[in-house]
């Protein structure tokens, strides 16, 4: 089965925290399979989010690089400047390849800003309707996601192996 990309945006900077609680449990319950996770916290007054990936709620060691890479492309490429901005660019289209495009970057960029958070989230098997009604208990949030197919997601493992 192929993955998903899921990035659940929090009105708040706690919300990814109380988000991730959820999927943990749901994780535990055999209804959501995590294969990796990420977290951005923006509290109001910084110039810049706190990420955490890599979190012991799941294995998948590989996709560190490749949260810390999609993550910084997102959110950390319009503080350091035009060359680095340049190789992000050319990184964003390359992240294209494995089903994460532009668009998607660009709509993560602009939805989760100072005073939010979200939780990026690896996923395989899912049941629907359990998680939908678990997460209804989370604070304020939207979800934004991409499909990988099976392809994509083996091209992304193929990338960012060790």
């Amino acid at each position: 089965m192929a993955s998903t990309i899921v990035v659940l945006k929090f009105h708040s900077p706690e919300g990814a925290e109380q988000g991730l609680a959820i999927a943990v449990d749901l994780q535990k319950q055999h209804l959501l399979e995590i294969q990796d996770v990420a977290t951005v916290t923006w509290p109001e007054g910084k110039k810049k989010p706190k990420t955490v990936h890599g979190l012991d709620a799941c294995g998948g060691a590989w996709y560190g690089a490749f949260w810390g890479m999609l993550i910084g492309c997102i959110f950390f490429a319009p503080f350091l400047g035009a060359a680095w901005g340049a190789a992000m660019g050319a990184l964003s289209a390359k992240f294209a390849d494995y089903g994460v495009g532009k668009d998607f970057i660009e709509n993560v960029r602009g939805k989760v800003t100072e005073g939010s958070s979200a939780l990026f989230l690896l996923v395989g098997q899912v049941t629907t309707d359990r998680v939908v009604e678990a997460f209804k208990s989370a604070p304020d949030f939207e979800v934004i996601s991409t499909n990988l197919s099976e392809d994509q997601e083996e091209k992304l493992k193929e990338a960012f192996a060790h």
